[in-house]
């Protein structure tokens, strides 16, 4: 079982993580990252088999997770920290000139944790399935999590890939949407709206979980229960509700806050929400 506990505590330091990488370089994504927040610290925390230690670009014998929508790089590059793939104080680099920390993820410096570069929104589903399928030729019993975001549900490579896994049967795979209704230009509803969404990947043959993203206990319970239903011939997906900007007041419930850095200001306002529990870095 999941101490929540501590996870609490992972959750307000990535927060702070978060806040801080975007604001030194006033450049960065801090709304979808902290809505997806709880999320993460979930999964690098006790849902997944992973080994921080010992990386490995092909990830033989342990879980592997795809980033899709890569804008939101400062909270995957804070949990991956924070769980030990490289130093806490490397995170000061974010977005620097020569640094392994771009504003979207990238392998080619040797970045732990990283497998792919994102951030072309539509294509991470397509790499986790190859992945996915990857580890059933190789009799690698092990799963592959994707997350991606709910603009790109409007990309149609998402939908092939959709068909493609059903047809395929590729059930060592747990796919997840970040649903908070915004993206860059606005509401999904009115850039171009998704419908039920639910229902769309039911039809396209997935297995179709819905969560609380920004509560532990639910995201835990959730994905435990993914984890459950994998093996049995269908993809898993699971729509997790979100607020963008979640943790921070003023960020929260707007569009707005998308890729927009907090000033002095608000970065006081932001970190005293969430008091430091592990060391800043």
């Amino acid at each position: 079982m999941a101490d929540i506990k501590n996870l609490e505590k992972i959750v307000s330091q990535v927060r702070r993580d978060i806040v801080r990488m975007v604001h030194q370089n006033n450049s960065g994504h801090p709304g979808g990252s902290l809505g997806c927040t709880e999320f993460l610290v979930s999964l690098y925390n006790g849902v997944m088999e992973h080994n921080p230690k010992n990386f490995s670009m092909d990830g033989k014998n342990e879980d592997l997770f795809f980033l899709s929508n890569g804008h939101i790089s400062p909270v995957l590059y804070s949990v991956l920290a924070r769980a030990g793939y490289f130093p806490v104080k490397e995170m000061a680099t974010f977005r620097s000139l020569n640094s392994r920390l771009q504003g979207h993820p990238t392998p080619h410096e040797g970045l732990e944790g990283i497998r792919i570069a994102s951030g072309s929104l539509g294509q991470g589903l397509s790499v986790a399935l190859g992945a996915a399928q990857a580890k059933k030729l190789n009799k690698d019993n092990k799963l592959v999590y994707v997350l991606m975001g709910d603009g790109e549900q409007q990309e149609g490579q998402i939908w092939e890939a959709a068909m493609y896994a059903a047809h395929n049967k590729v059930d060592n795979i747990i796919a997840t949407i970040d649903y908070n209704g915004a993206q860059i230009d606005g509401s999904t509803d009115e850039v171009l709206s998704l419908g039920n969404l639910k229902a769309k990947w039911e039809s396209f043959g997935w297995k179709v979980l819905e969560t609380n993203g920004n509560n532990l206990q639910d995201i835990n319970n959730t994905l435990q229960e993914a984890k459950s239903l994998t093996g049995k011939g269908t993809p898993i997906l699971i729509k997790m509700s979100t607020q963008m900007g979640n943790g921070v007041d003023f960020m929260m419930g707007t569009h707005k806050w998308h890729g927009v850095a907090p000033n002095n200001d608000q970065l006081k306002s932001a970190l005293a929400q969430n008091p430091e529990t592990l060391g800043d870095y």
